[in-house]
């Protein structure tokens, strides 16, 4: 465990760990230091001038967020020559910003109005300054507005620590700006659209593009829910109004390296409302599908289902529910009587890498190797894992990529631990004996023997060789899967039967039921049931669609890639008379019984 120490601010003892700022101490004793610059979580910088406070005996203020904690110090966050100092550097600022509170998307919710309230600011006694920078608006996700931006510099920290590097400061003084390469627009730069930044600005530079006239902040519903996008499975908070989705932000704070959310977490909430949406359960009427009841599709899909008995089909996505992947598992088993049932799971693991997976506390992993996952945020591939690692790397965390002959490089690793005196099984060692170590092998063995906290994530078909690693060291092997809830699914029992997903997808089926959107343009089958929010390519050829909601119309938990239970919590009504996967398979379970 850390040392702590014991320290008094405004009167109030508080212990935090040794090494600590004083922002956060004070938070921990339920104090707020105000500041404009600080990202919890990162190294403070003591550039806004914000949180200066006194210490006891000290020769002046200092900036609570580059100043360490010691023992037995006093802090006092309020004196009267701290308060001159915050309400001087308030007073700078707005010389230069738009005093449009009134009007201003960010009203409730943006620090510098609230500073500026609290420290009794109402307008500057400088000359007002204006500088006429161009507002960057031409792609759809991310406005930026140079005219609001106080230089806090939190959004070119969040885009440096996850390697994106987007954005940084041009000039000095006053007449600073925050660019990207060649002061391009967003669209024209190497930005990926995560809108990092737009959760770290704490005024109006940066912000959502539909945002105008949306709604402000105090009259939105905030729900707390998680991403299905992808194997990520991110936290995110989901803000609505009039029953509608307005936006989506990254849960937390920037203490953990999770907190980060992909431009189609963010911004792919408009889904809801395509045009591809299905609203209602249709049936196929000659060469074209038809709008019908629940009450008559239930009743078809019900009398196919009873006579295609053990030869119907079942193929499901990974990305659905815990509770809807064991009512499906029930309901094939139960209902349906039937043993041909697969999930996408099959396309890129084996059940057994999903249910032996190890868990991991990603925020305190020291040494972190990536085995055959070539995670990347710019071509979208487990982008929240690529930008955490990052996170860790700038952090001060080792990062090994293994991408060529990643088995034998595993096995080379194992190798090296066993002859550096790690115990291993006579198996282990049968199976080492043709392994010939190598330096790099050596330098990364030698990084998990030093670790407190070694991850190793693995591409779910390198499992078994990573797998090794633990069986010699105290690393935690992950198998990260492509889907929200592949770890779920099959734990919930939702396990492959007598038939996979391939020979069902591709071979002809008596009657085949399709959850969800899974890798397939069209099904051969006698009579096709497909539930899905979407109209997918298979849904194109259905004889029945069954409308199902999305995940930001659902309730229930999956288990992330780090073995973690998280809720899914609904943040809005499913569209027009879709349901939830579970409660489908309730009613159909009703209809062919009666």
């Amino acid at each position: 465990m850390s040392k702590t120490v014991e320290l008094t601010i405004d009167g109030k003892k508080v212990s935090i760990a040794e090494g600590s700022n004083i922002v956060d101490a004070a938070e921990k004793a339920g104090v707020h230091i105000p500041n404009l610059c600080y990202l919890k979580g990162m190294k403070g910088i003591g550039a806004c001038r914000m949180c200066l406070v006194e210490i006891e005996g000290g020769r002046g203020p200092v900036t609570a967020c580059t100043t360490k904690v010691k023992e037995g110090i006093n802090v006092i966050t309020n004196t009267e020559k701290v308060l001159e100092m915050r309400r001087f550097v308030l007073d700078l600022i707005l010389s230069m910003h738009p005093l449009d509170c009134m009007t201003c998307t960010k009203a409730g919710v943006c620090s510098l109005q609230q500073y500026a309230y609290d420290h009794e600011v109402k307008e500057s006694s400088f000359t007002r300054k204006k500088f006429g920078y161009p507002v960057d608006e031409a792609n759809p996700f991310i406005k930026r507005d140079p005219e609001y931006c106080i230089l806090c510099g939190k959004c070119v920290r969040a885009c440096k620590e996850q390697g994106t590097n987007v954005l940084d400061f041009m000039g000095r003084g006053v007449g600073s700006k925050v660019i990207t390469a060649n002061d391009k627009p967003l669209q024209e730069s190497e930005c990926t659209f995560c809108g990092s930044c737009v959760d770290a600005c704490p005024v109006n530079a940066l912000l959502e593009a539909d945002r105008w006239r949306k709604g402000r902040e105090w009259e939105y519903g905030k729900t707390e829910s998680t991403c299905l996008s992808c194997g990520n499975g991110c936290s995110i908070v989901v803000s609505t109004k009039d029953g509608s989705v307005a936006k989506i932000n990254s849960a937390g704070d920037y203490s953990t390296v999770e907190k980060y959310i992909c431009a189609i977490g963010r911004f792919g909430f408009d889904a809801l409302i395509s045009d591809l949406r299905i609203n209602a359960p249709m049936k196929k009427a000659g060469n074209k599908l038809e709008v019908t009841t629940w009450e008559d599709a239930l009743s078809i899909a019900a009398e196919h289902l009873k006579k295609s008995g053990k030869n119907t089909s079942i193929i499901s996505t990974a990305n659905i529910l815990n509770e809807d992947a064991s009512a499906l598992a029930k309901f094939a088993s139960s209902v349906a009587k039937t043993k041909r049932i697969d999930t996408t799971v099959s396309l890129y693991s084996t059940e057994e890498a999903m249910i032996n997976s190890g868990s991991a506390e990603l925020d305190s992993a020291d040494v972190i190797i990536t085995a055959g996952l070539a995670t990347s945020q710019h071509k979208r591939v487990l982008p929240a894992l690529d930008a955490a690692i990052k996170k860790l790397a700038a952090r001060g965390a080792k990062h090994f990529d293994i991408n060529a002959d990643e088995a034998k490089a595993l096995a080379r690793i194992t190798k090296s631990l066993v002859s550096k005196g790690a115990k291993s099984t006579k198996e282990l060692d049968a199976e080492l004996a043709k392994v010939q170590a190598t330096e790099d092998s050596d330098i990364i063995a030698d990084a998990i023997k030093g670790a407190a906290n070694a991850v190793i994530f693995a591409s779910p078909s390198l499992f078994d060789a990573a797998n090794n690693l633990s069986l010699v060291s105290k690393a935690a092997v992950v198998a990260v899967p492509y889907e929200s809830n592949a770890r779920g699914v099959i734990l919930s029992g939702l396990t492959a039967g007598e038939a996979s997903f391939s020979e069902m997808a591709n071979g002809k089926n008596e009657l085949l039921y399709i959850i969800g959107e899974p890798p397939m343009k069209k099904a051969d089958a006698k009579f096709l049931i497909v539930q899905t929010p979407y109209l997918s390519d298979a849904a194109k050829h259905a004889d029945i669609i069954l409308p199902a909601a999305s995940y930001l119309e659902s309730a229930g938990t999956i288990v992330n890639y780090l073995g973690k239970v998280k809720k899914v919590i609904k943040a809005v009504s499913p569209s027009g008379e879709a349901m939830q996967h579970k409660d489908i398979f309730a009613a159909l379970a009703k209809a062919m019984k009666s």
